[in-house]
């Protein structure tokens, strides 16, 4: 009996002194209160921490009920979840006093300083979760020594440094999540002791070396996403044994070797991202194996052989994407079978053959993309019997045969673009009926017949390319007044008759094209109300009469080609101030008189008018006097007697005015070349090119200046032309846009080279990254990595 009592005495002690040990919870409402004061929160989320104004004596467990707080049943702080409440500033070593802490959770705010070290005195942790934030510097080592630990969510921050080699001792831990940050250096081994990990996620880092063997003995692994680093070496074959997995993202890295035929022994794996490394050799029929996979991305590698026939036993596929490798063979047939196969690219390999005739019959096919390869035969007709078909990708090919019917009737499509193949018959009836469709790309093929007059009709089309085929007849007269049309070519046909004048409807047309036609009759001056116009080429037509002045005060005009045309009279003097005209060619007309001397009339190649018997002075050479004196009698007497008596009235007035400007003038450049000579400097008339780089170049402004011509536009919009320059020393390749030239000099540009300077220091995966950018007096060239051309 007195044993007994002996016993229940010394627990009960023992009770006391631990609890005396821990902060009494007065205490930690203090330290919440110490924790707030280092908070931003301009919500005013945690308004609710504070003292009581009549507080007096013991305040039990107030701070329970505050907001975020979660307490237990002796009163101390268990959980702290101030998440998603905007909240920033500094998370303090107060925070080390709620020892008796389990989850701590302050993800999705705005924490932009780094983590305190003493959070590893926090050792009843179980959860942590800063994601999606700010936090820099190192994360904070000790946490290992938590062995309760079992999640670890610091995703989507700005941490550097080395992964935490201790957390190799939290062996309790399932979900160990690092994406998202500038973390460098190699995994640690000490990982392989995580053997209840069910989740890593490192993607998104700097990290180096080869991926270790020991992770393929965490045998719990469900999910490992390794991708966007610089692993470089093979997949370990021992992630064969990792016969849980279910997700495998390795993506974007360096990543070599063949792909291990062990991973066809992962009987729960359902989805594997491969895409943009440099594996090579082929691809393992062992593949076909996970008959559990759902998705299947090898793409942007440089796998070769033949597509194994194995992969139509992946009967639960929704994608399977190989684009972008150095495939050859057929496409296996059997791939027509999958029942749920949704995604299908194999755009830019050797593949050869034709495609199965079954594929879109029996899925829920949406999205077809075999362009670039050496395919041929029929276009298969049934892509869209399941009605789900929003993406037709099929040029550069030799498909060959009529456009499926049944395309007409796909209310899903939303892109066809079947360019460049040997496609033959009639552009079918009802595309333009259909509700999403967006683009429609038929060029370089062997059409024949009309523009149907349906397409006029549609209120979703942006982009039309039907050039380089054999279409006959007119164009629908309402056509161009497509409500979204942002594009239409129709070049290198048979097309006849006279251009509709329906060109006051057109709000969004930026490019029109139909060079190369039989078109008649004069230029309509109401295409001067294409407010958004950037490139207009009527070349290699029959237009005749006077071109339309109005025309040359279109203000996005940059494009203008009338060459090959029987136009007669005189060019505008309105052409040499036009406020964007880039590139003008009027060769090969019957234009006559005086070339205006001045603006791009000035600085135009005179080849861009040769042709023009009757053309003279300018850049040309001189007018004869007989022409300048028929040109003299054709002036009106009257008008002359005007401008004398104006000149000689206001003569004295205007000598004030222009010396009055000029001073002004003078003392605008004096000021401005003394205040912003990092910005511009001047040299005779015109100030020259300047090159802003936001990191090492190998290409001067002059290499970008001669790469701006009409034969390297890649895109044209309301902001400008884009350009691809290619530089010979060494050999790399810069996108270039041009910006519309201002309505007045850039000297009061401050806000553009601000948010330019800005963008230059951006660095983010999902943007494409501003090199530089050079300028002068009055026009803004932007400079980005170039990204080449997606479908």
């Amino acid at each position: 009996m007195s044993t007994l009592l002996v016993f229940f005495c010394s627990i009960g002690l023992s009770l006391i002194f631990a609890e005396g040990a821990q902060t009494a919870p007065n205490d930690e409402l203090s330290n919440l209160l110490s924790f707030k004061a280092g908070l931003v929160d301009p919500m005013d989320a945690l308004k609710d921490w504070k003292m009581p104004s009549n507080a007096a004596g013991e305040l039990g467990s107030l701070h329970c009920n505050w907001t975020g707080v979660m307490c237990n049943f002796r009163g101390y702080v268990e959980k702290l979840d101030i998440s998603n409440m905007n909240i920033s500033g500094l998370v303090s070593d107060h925070i080390q006093a709620l020892t008796s802490l389990s989850v701590l959770n302050i993800s999705c705010n705005g924490f932009a300083t780094s983590l305190p070290k003493s959070l590893s005195n926090l050792t009843s942790l179980s959860i942590i979760d800063v994601s999606d934030n700010y936090f820099v510097g190192e994360f904070p080592s000790g946490l290992g020594r938590a062995s309760r630990l079992t999640s670890v969510n610091a995703s989507s921050n700005n941490f550097s440094g080395f992964l935490p080699e201790d957390l190799g001792n939290a062996t309790s831990l399932e979900i160990l999540d690092f994406r998202g940050s500038y973390f460098e250096g190699s995994v640690p081994t000490t990982y392989k002791n995580l053997q209840k990990l069910k989740f890593l996620g490192l993607s998104g880092n700097n990290l180096t070396g080869k991926i270790p063997k020991v992770l393929g003995e965490l045998s719990s692994l469900e999910t490992i996403i390794l991708g966007y680093n610089e692993f470089v070496g093979e997949i370990p074959a021992e992630f064969g044994n990792l016969t849980n997995l279910q997700y495998l993202d390795l993506a974007v890295g360096s990543l070599s070797g063949q792909i291990p035929p062990e991973l066809g022994r992962l009987q729960k794996l359902t989805t594997v991202y491969l895409y943009k490394n440099n594996f090579t050799g082929k691809i393992p029929p062992e593949i076909g194996n996970i008959t559990s996979l759902v998705y299947l991305d090898l793409s942007d590698n440089q796998i070769s052989g033949e597509i194994p026939a194995e992969l139509a036993w992946l009967t639960n596929l929704q994608l399977l994407n190989l684009m972008c490798n150095r495939l050859t063979g057929l496409v296996p047939a059997k791939l027509g079978n999958l029942t749920k196969l949704a995604i299908l690219e194999l755009w830019k390999n050797s593949l050869t053959g034709p495609l199965p005739m079954n594929l879109g019959k029996n899925s829920p096919l949406q999205w077809l993309d075999v362009s670039s390869n050496s395919l041929y035969g029929d276009i298969p007709p049934g892509l869209c019997d399941s009605g789900n078909l929003t993406k037709l990708i099929l040029f550069n090919n030799s498909f060959s045969g009529s456009i499926p019917l049944g395309l007409s009737t796909c209310l899903s499509l939303v892109r066809v673009r079947i360019q460049n193949n040997l496609i033959s018959g009639t552009i079918p009836v009802g595309l333009g009926t259909l509700p999403s469709l967006q683009r429609l790309e038929l060029a370089k093929n062997n059409l024949t017949g009309q523009i149907p007059q349906d397409i006029a009709l549609s209120t979703s089309l942006s982009f039309i390319d039907v050039s380089w085929n054999h279409i006959e007849s007119s164009i629908p007269s309402s056509i161009l007044s497509i409500p979204n049309l942002q594009t239409f070519m129709a070049s290198n046909n048979n097309l006849q008759g006279k251009l509709p004048d329906q060109f006051q409807d057109c709000p969004s047309l930026s490019v029109l094209d139909i060079s190369s036609n039989h078109f008649s009759g004069n230029i309509p001056e109401s295409i001067a109300s294409c407010e958004k116009l950037v490139s207009l080429s009527l070349r290699s037509n029959q237009f005749s009469g006077e071109m339309p002045r109005a025309i040359a005060t279109m203000p996005t005009l940059s494009i203008l080609d009338l060459s090959n045309n029987s136009l007669t009279g005189r060019i505008p003097d309105s052409f040499g101030s036009s406020p964007a005209l880039e590139t003008l060619n009027l060769s090969f007309n019957r234009l006559e008189g005086p070339v205006p001397a001045y603006g791009i009339l000035m600085t135009i190649n005179p080849n861009d008018l040769v042709g023009n018997a009757g053309l003279c002075g300018g850049i040309l050479p001189p007018c004869a006097h007989s022409l300048a004196a028929t040109a003299g009698r054709h002036q009106n007497m009257h008008i002359k007697h005007i401008i004398a008596g104006f000149i000689i009235g206001i003569g004295i007035i205007s000598t004030l005015g222009v010396t009055l400007l000029t001073g002004r003038w003078i003392y605008k450049k004096w000021y401005l070349y003394s205040s912003s000579d990092s910005w511009f400097k001047q040299s005779g008339q015109e100030w020259p090119w300047r090159l802003v780089a936001f990191q090492r170049i190998n290409f001067t402004s002059s290499d970008i200046l001669a790469c701006i011509k009409e034969s390297n536009v890649i895109g044209m919009g309301g902001a400008g032309i884009v350009y691809k320059a290619e530089v010979h020393r060494p050999h790399s390749v810069v996108a270039v846009k041009k910006l519309w030239r201002p309505g007045t000099d850039i000297e009061n540009g401050e806000d553009l080279f601000a948010e330019v300077n800005l963008l230059g220091r951006l660095r983010h995966r999902n943007i494409v990254r501003l090199l530089g950018y050079l300028h002068n007096e009055t026009d803004v060239i932007m400079v980005y990595e170039y990204m080449p051309n997606g479908t």
